[in-house]
């Protein structure tokens, strides 16, 4: 039987600065804090991160974090068994901000270091909250990423197709930009969307017409700015139409998500898994419509569905400190030779989607 594990986790991969700590097992584990100070404020102004001012701002905020998430969980440094920190993908200032804050740590304390790609820390969060075995099929749908994974394993991936271009967070927050609405986008146009007529303007579906379960949303972008461009008067933009226009670009998204992830979900039961699990992580994983639409999905399939409450959808370190658990519990661990990555594709045998160069394959 494996022995209860206290883990530190810290996050800094794009604009939130994590901390949290996580005790128990693999497959049974609980939160016992976790404290993400956003940035928001500090990128406002430019409609989008800016990765010099994310890096400096989590070199100034780590130590708090750390500090705040052990005196929530009320124990001290010496008491965690190791030290979880995301070593990439992401922002690289941010990413090594965070590295270099989990050496230090580690280097002072001398417990274990523990490098966690932040991809896994998101794929293995339904380990986390609801405790769901090994296999399960994923999606991971996020500002960045977008791919479907079947999951055997915490370090066992493998993909089954993905974004192509634009992920739906960047789609997301590319329309915001596009309507004059804050950021990030996701939440400004799905709260835009409520009031608007989804059926009025029907955008494309991108890649329907292929098979397989590959995703592309930049065409999507390129429609909505068409559209508003055809609606907008004296250079201004009726409210009406604005939120017609978020409603009928979400309606895109979800419809592509939803009918890619029926046909991933054909390819993943193929394997008579003995409980069958959808589950959806990532910051796109809050949306309320994509999580109606693969619910029904599910529920037509026998298929159990699973999404993480809304404040571990977002980048978080609970979910870093619990991916390092599951390293831990067989014996991993990473020195101090410890290296910060910008890119970090989980299957590590599939091609490239996206390009690669001397950094490796973006995913």
């Amino acid at each position: 039987m494996t022995a209860s594990l206290t883990l530190l986790g810290i996050e800094s991969s794009c604009d939130d600065t994590g901390a949290a700590v996580v005790t128990g097992t693999p497959g049974e584990a609980r939160v016992l804090s976790s404290v993400v100070q956003g940035q928001g404020q500090l990128h406002a102004a430019f409609g989008g991160v800016v990765p010099e001012i994310a890096a400096r701002a989590h070199a100034e905020r780590l130590d708090h974090c750390v500090a705040e998430a052990l005196e929530t969980a009320g124990i001290a440094l010496r008491d965690v068994d190791a030290i979880a920190v995301t070593a990439g993908p992401g922002l690289i200032g941010g990413v090594l901000s965070g590295v270099m804050c989990a050496k230090g740590l580690a280097a002072a304390t001398g417990k274990p270091l523990i490098g966690v790609n932040h991809l896994a820390g998101h794929a293995l969060t339904p380990r986390l909250t609801d405790a769901v075995a090994f296999p399960y099929l994923m999606l991971l749908v996020s500002g960045g990423h977008c791919q479907f994974l079947l999951v055997r394993g915490p370090d066992d991936f493998t993909r089954l197709g993905g974004t192509i271009d634009d992920a739906p967070g960047e789609a997301f927050d590319k329309a915001a930009r596009l309507l004059a609405l804050s950021q990030p986008g996701g939440p400004s146009v799905e709260a835009e969307a409520r009031a608007g007529d989804p059926a009025r303007l029907r955008f494309p579906r991108p890649l329907l017409d292929r098979p397989g379960c590959d995703l592309s949303f930049s065409g999507l972008k390129t429609a909505l700015l068409r559209a508003r461009d055809e609606m907008m008067t004296d250079n201004a933009l009726h409210r009406q139409d604005r939120a017609d226009l978020c409603a009928g670009f979400q309606a895109a998204i979800v419809e592509t998500l939803r009918e890619k992830t029926r046909r991933a979900l054909e390819i993943y039961l193929q394997d008579a898994p003995a409980v069958p699990v959808l589950a959806v992580a990532g910051g796109v994983a809050a949306n309320g419509a994509i999580r109606v639409a693969l619910q029904e999905l599910c529920d037509q399939n026998g298929t159990r569905f699973t999404a993480p409450p809304l404040a571990l959808c977002t980048d978080n370190a609970a979910m870093i400190a619990y991916a390092g658990m599951e390293r831990h519990a067989v014996g991993e661990s990473d020195g101090m030779d410890l290296s910060a990555r910008p890119r970090w594709p989980l299957d590590r045998r599939a091609p490239a989607m996206l390009g690669s160069g001397k950094r490796g394959a973006k995913a």
